[in-house]
């Protein structure tokens, strides 16, 4: 006797659905279709109220959806789920593109295969959404997504837009405690990961999230367009408390650099010192199997990013301010002291003298030049404009001249025709811009990867290009910090003092 194929007339199963997903849509067809209502019938002299169905769906369609729901029901009916990869790629409202969708297919693989996966995407290539379809690929459940707090609202878009199945908690780095035992995640994405490459020691982000993994023992997605912008060193903490990370042998950093680490010895303020930062390129040959690189270039960008220096010259009053505190190293006043004791300290006065604000030792801060706010506001004048901005206290110069202008709020800035300001190291990933103009700085910071990552804010893939304007002061020391960092260092102490030296 031939078996019966049970698969005949009921509903086939969507795209990627499992068998869970299919008993959901089909239980909605069928409380529909089995809905009923009441209505009152003369029988005699009487009325009987009784229940029919809602809708005069045929029979024969009654059966199948309650064939399919049974089908989809059954334990012993095979589910997608098992293959884990599905042949499409879920996008609700989102149409990927090609290569992200390739990206998505890769991804969850690798994903599955090691628990883990490092998506090192460069900016505007869409990491947060291709992370989102990898969890749609993964069948995730509960997903844990952390990022920079002025990020979380373009996650939350993307999410929105993808309207997936599983469900998302989206947090920042700092509030990660708060949300440590409110659900089960399945898969965590740690966006900016390379944010958590502090060596020697884990910093507090990078404990606090190995402490995550630790307890629900997620599969992990690390996101960052620059996986380790100062030193292949930083790979380490990002990784280290992934179970099937390439550097699991290792008790600590210290005996991962016995092996890849060139550690030499450096003098600082006079002490010799272990410098770890000389990361071997067989650091990132191991997390090659675990890692899918993409650039701009390979995802058709074809941007051009102009830049242009403007200079400013600043009050009299600023610059005898400056050359005091390099002749003096203090400046006491009534009720306020500035002093700067070390070369480090004399480095960073000096670069808030020059822009026009200052911070003393008591905490406080002060503006005491608004040149450059003023010459920001004149030279682009009827223009919307994103302005990046180094120190606290230059929000404060950049508000009084703005005044209801400027906003600091990514959505207001997209929906109205305000400014935005934004400091540096929050503002320089995860954000888009795209919305301005032209991107101004007011101030720059010593890190390379804060200028490679920030002037890049504006940049889709239909922009041709881009206008980016630093504004430097006139005998400030942007001029030099701005010569190191395009040649992707950093402008330390060392940098400072050869310049003082030079006169």
């Amino acid at each position: 006797m031939q078996q019966e194929d049970k698969t005949l007339d009921i509903l086939p199963r969507k795209s990627f659905y499992t068998n869970k997903m299919m008993v959901e849509s089909i239980g909605l067809l069928k409380s529909v279709v089995l809905s009923t209502k009441k209505v009152k019938e003369r029988v005699g002299k009487k009325y009987v109220e009784r229940e029919v169905l809602k809708f005069n769906t045929d029979q024969d369609v009654i059966d199948r959806i309650l064939r399919s729901y049974d089908y989809y029901s059954d334990p012993n009916t095979e589910d997608m789920k098992d293959k884990r990869i599905p042949t499409a790629v879920i996008s609700g409202a989102v149409q990927f593109r090609d290569y992200q969708s390739k990206i998505i297919y890769d991804g969850a693989k690798l994903l599955l295969k090691h628990g883990f996966l490092y998506l090192a995407m460069e900016v505007r290539t869409g990491k947060t959404l291709t992370s989102l379809g990898i969890c749609s690929k993964v069948n995730a459940n509960n997903v844990l997504f952390i990022t920079k707090k002025k990020a979380s609202g373009s996650v939350n878009d993307d999410y929105n837009k993808l309207s997936p199945f599983f469900d998302i908690t989206i947090v920042n780095y700092e509030s990660l405690h708060h949300v440590m035992d409110n659900a089960k995640w399945d898969v965590i994405i740690c966006d900016e990961a390379h944010s958590m490459g502090a060596f020697p020691k884990p910093s507090a982000r990078a404990k606090l999230v190995a402490d995550v993994i630790r307890k629900y023992k997620p599969m992990v997605i690390l996101l960052s367009g620059t996986p380790t912008p100062e030193s292949y060193s930083q790979i380490y903490h990002q990784v280290y408390a992934i179970p099937k990370n390439p550097f699991k042998h290792f008790a600590n950093f210290y005996r991962f650099c016995d092996k890849y680490v060139d550690v030499r010895q450096k003098k600082v303020n006079g002490m010799f010192i272990n410098d770890y930062s000389r990361g071997m390129d067989t650091i990132l040959e191991m997390m090659r199997p675990y890692m899918i690189n993409y650039t701009q270039a390979e995802a058709g960008f074809v941007t051009e990013v102009k830049e242009e220096v403007l200079y400013v010259e600043m009050k009299p009053s600023t610059y005898n301010m400056a050359d005091r505190l390099q002749k003096d190293l203090v400046i006491e006043g009534k009720e306020e002291v500035i002093l700067a004791d070390t070369p480090v300290k004399l480095m960073m006065k000096l670069h808030q003298i020059y822009s026009g604000t200052i911070k003393f030792e008591s905490g406080n801060s002060m503006i005491i030049d608004d040149t450059k706010a003023q010459f920001i506001k004149e030279q682009f004048e009827g223009c919307k404009i994103g302005i990046f901005y180094k120190f606290k206290e230059e929000y404060n110069v950049l508000k009084q001249v703005f005044g209801d202008e400027l906003t600091t709020d990514l959505s207001v800035f997209k929906d109205t025709d305000k400014n935005i300001a934004l400091q540096i190291v929050s503002g320089r990933e995860g954000i888009s811009l795209k919305e301005a103009e032209y991107l101004v700085f007011y101030s720059i910071d010593f890190s390379a990867t804060s200028y490679w990552q920030a002037k890049d804010r504006m940049t889709t893939k239909d922009r041709p290009e881009n206008s980016v304007y630093w504004i430097f002061t006139k005998g400030g020391i942007d001029e030099d910090i701005y010569d190191a960092v395009t040649k992707k260092k950093d402008y330390t102490v060392n940098h400072f003092k050869k310049r003082i030296q030079n006169g």
